[in-house]
């Protein structure tokens, strides 16, 4: 009863005034209103698992609205990797056969609901070199032979022009070219004449008349996903390796899908690009200028990320002399940091072995390169090229292996022009040494090591330098 009684004996404080009343927002409200915060919104997370090239996987729990770049972002910070803008979230599905790199904005939990629940699936985390490359290098993904424009394009047309063609909502460009396409609940295949367009994907029912009367409807893209086939032949028996195909979002199973296959890696490649910027059209090229947003210099379908300022503040320097000069010549500049790189390796050629004794490089020849993340173990040339193809057809992306045919010789895997290119590296003994070639003997290396920095810098005898190295990362 006590507290229920006002006491008197009290006395009224007189209110303070408030010395900052333009800080309120009104005299009846608190600065702090519920109503002016932000609303909390529940995001419902989930488990995914991911794996790697050499199949080690981690567990993620992430919110159910992630999107497939920000999965690789988690995983680029989780394990302390270099962020190249080439890290991909690949699917995998383990039954058919197929997969496919998962675009940077789609959402992983929505693949994820397309999956048959007894299948095996799986998502990868691997570099993928040639994600947007198309962007970078159009002169390599659109062929004169396979485009037409619309009639009204009477001038030529750049093919910087071709891709604002592409992304355009209004205009594009037809392709067309033979297919091999697999009839319908039957195991055999016709090479048809298709012809892409807006509306979707059409064969030709009789030669490569365009005529209405003869084009029939193939497949349209936005309710199906477009999957590469990783075993070639074998469950499908296309007639050739370069197998692709579109499965519907909700699909019941193989039964459903729409296959097709080229006649050649090119031609593939060709394929899936002009499909993937007709799916997806300005959201590809969003994605693809994310990483350089807010940098100044940068010109649309011209982006080269640009050097910090430390990077810019280096310069060459020149330190023979009793006094330093600065190198402004820049073939002088390479090829004193050349000269420097094989002094140094020169200075190094005594190694500690485990005991931490020294042992000359000639002896380790044979084992050095056993520890660099491009040199793969024992791997054939088929799976040489299914790690390439995984990680890009962009020139310079490659491994070193063992050769299969001759146990003593390695051999360079590299990618140009959308081929795969095998050159083997020969080991050559004078006076008592062991060296490496890729020339008959021309150009020597000591080691695996220094064939590959020179080959990195210097083109040589291959089509292009060495640029990216086929890893297999573990999470």
């Amino acid at each position: 009863n006590r507290s229920k009684k006002k006491d008197d004996n009290i006395l009224e404080i007189p209110s303070i005034p408030n010395p900052f009343p333009e800080l309120c927002c009104s005299p009846f409200a608190s600065v702090l209103s519920a109503s002016l915060l932000p609303k909390a919104t529940s995001r419902k997370k989930q488990v995914i698992k991911v794996y790697s090239e050499d199949d080690t996987s981690k567990a993620l729990e992430v919110p159910s609205d992630i999107t497939a770049r920000d999965v690789c972002q988690l995983l680029i910070l989780k394990n302390h990797y270099i962020d190249d803008h080439s890290w991909t979230l690949f699917e995998q599905l383990t039954h058919t056969g197929l997969g496919r790199a998962i675009e940077d904005h789609e959402l992983v939990m929505d693949v994820q609901s397309n999956w048959v629940m007894e299948e095996e699936n799986k998502l990868y985390f691997r570099k993928n070199y040639a994600k947007y490359e198309f962007f970078k290098n159009p002169l390599s993904f659109f062929p004169d032979h396979m485009i037409s424009f619309p009639s009204e394009t009477n001038t030529a047309v750049s093919h910087s022009g071709i891709l604002q063609m592409f992304l355009s909502s209004s205009t594009y460009p037809e392709i067309h070219g033979y297919l091999h396409a697999k009839e319908q609940g039957k195991k055999s295949w016709k090479k048809l004449y298709f012809l892409l367009r807006r509306s979707g994907l059409y064969f030709s029912t009789k030669g490569t008349s365009k005529e209405p009367r003869h084009l029939q409807f193939f497949c349209e893209f936005s309710n199906s996903d477009m999957y590469m086939s990783l075993t070639g032949k074998k469950i499908s028996g296309a007639p050739t390796n370069y197998g692709f195909c579109f499965k519907p979002n909700k699909s019941g199973g193989s039964r459903d899908l729409k296959q097709l296959c080229a006649d050649d890696e090119q031609s593939r490649t060709y394929w899936m690009t002009a499909i993937r910027l007709l799916k997806y059209g300005m959201q590809l090229y969003q994605n693809y200028m994310q990483p350089y947003q807010g940098r100044s210099g940068c010109s649309p379908l011209n982006i080269t990320p640009m050097r910090s300022i430390s990077e810019n503040s280096l310069v060459a320097m020149d330190f023979s002399g009793h006094r330093s000069r600065i190198i402004e010549n820049p073939t002088e500049a390479l090829s004193v940091a050349v000269e420097e790189g094989l002094a140094w390796r020169r200075r190094g050629c005594l190694r500690l072995n485990s005991h931490g004794s020294p042992i000359a490089v000639s002896n380790m020849g044979m084992s050095i390169h056993k520890s660099q993340s491009w040199f793969h173990h024992k791997i054939s040339r088929e799976e040489a090229q299914r790690l390439i193809l995984q990680h890009g057809l962009v020139d310079g992306v490659f491994l070193v292996r063992d050769s299969q045919s001759n146990p003593k010789t390695f051999v360079l895997s590299l990618s140009h022009g959308l081929k795969i290119k095998h050159f083997q590296i020969v080991p050559l003994e004078d006076d008592g040494k062991l060296f490496y070639t890729l020339d008959d003997g021309h150009t020597r290396f000591t080691d695996l090591i220094q064939l590959v920095e020179f080959y990195q810098l210097n083109k040589g005898v291959l089509p292009c330098k060495l640029k990216h190295y086929c890893a297999r990362i573990a999470l």
